[in-house]
């Protein structure tokens, strides 16, 4: 593929406006026909992950799909992620930090359990956000496709389908899609949730900061986290600018 649109030429208020009339895999279209090879995807394999996969996957089959393994995910994620890389025949990118689970503990404790967001951020950057960006920096990225939805977090009510951060275009196909959207997609595709959607969970991360959802009232944030922090870092803005920009070009 080339790239039939510079990306010093992208005017994402102008941009933003145009996209958010089409349908996602019109958008997936779009951005693999404007970034070309330099278009990327992340996973989590969480609990909707199957409809990202399939979505990007009929369109570009061969993107790389990177995978952040923290060491300390369900046992029931890493099979999933089997069942769906075979499955889907991912051109899966398994990225992991260069610090052990074990060092880590070692070094800083059980950061998951110290209760407070200090903690809690340094346990990101070091089993998430790092990684991450070095996946981004070693397949040369240009744009990374992310299955964001605006109501998850306040910050992700701030997105526009096409955003930028830490000098990388960030595409959300399904940013405005709502739970019955997901539901439709896997039954007309006959995909599967996360096996713990059916233990309760809504989300799910690491073992040790996911729980099911005990209230059907409760924000489904909550159960990430103790309820401490809503993001774990990988879709944060890097520099104040990018935030600003990211406001302005909400939908």
């Amino acid at each position: 593929m080339t790239n039939a649109v510079l990306e010093s030429d992208l005017d994402l208020e102008a941009l933003n406006q145009t996209l958010s009339q089409m349908d996602a895999a019109e958008f997936v279209a779009w951005g693999a026909d404007t970034f070309g090879d330099g278009l990327v995807m992340s996973t989590s394999f969480g609990i909707q992950s199957a409809v990202m996969l399939h979505l990007v996957t009929q369109v570009m089959p061969n993107v790389p799909v990177i995978w952040i393994d923290t060491g300390y995910l369900p046992a029931e994620t890493y099979r999933f992620a089997d069942e769906l890389t075979q499955r889907l025949n991912l051109n899966l990118k398994v990225y992991q930090s260069p610090m052990s689970p074990a060092r880590m503990e070692a070094l800083y404790g059980r950061l998951w359990d110290q209760d407070n967001v200090e903690a809690f951020n340094r346990y990101d950057y070091i089993r998430k956000v790092e990684p991450m960006q070095r996946a981004l920096n070693e397949l040369e990225a240009k744009a990374w496709l992310a299955g964001l939805r605006s109501h998850q977090t306040s910050h992700r009510q701030t997105l526009g389908r096409i955003a930028q951060q830490n000098g990388i275009y960030k595409l959300h196909p399904i940013l405005s899609w709502h739970s019955r959207d997901i539901y439709n997609y896997l039954t007309t595709y006959d995909l599967p949730y996360h096996p713990l959607f059916e233990q309760g969970y809504v989300t799910v991360g690491d073992w040790h900061s996911s729980r099911p959802m005990t209230a059907a009232d409760e924000d489904e944030r909550d159960t990430r986290f103790k309820g401490l922090k809503q993001e774990c870092g990988l879709h944060l803005p890097q520099t104040q600018g990018e935030a600003e920009s990211l406001n302005s070009s909400s939908l």
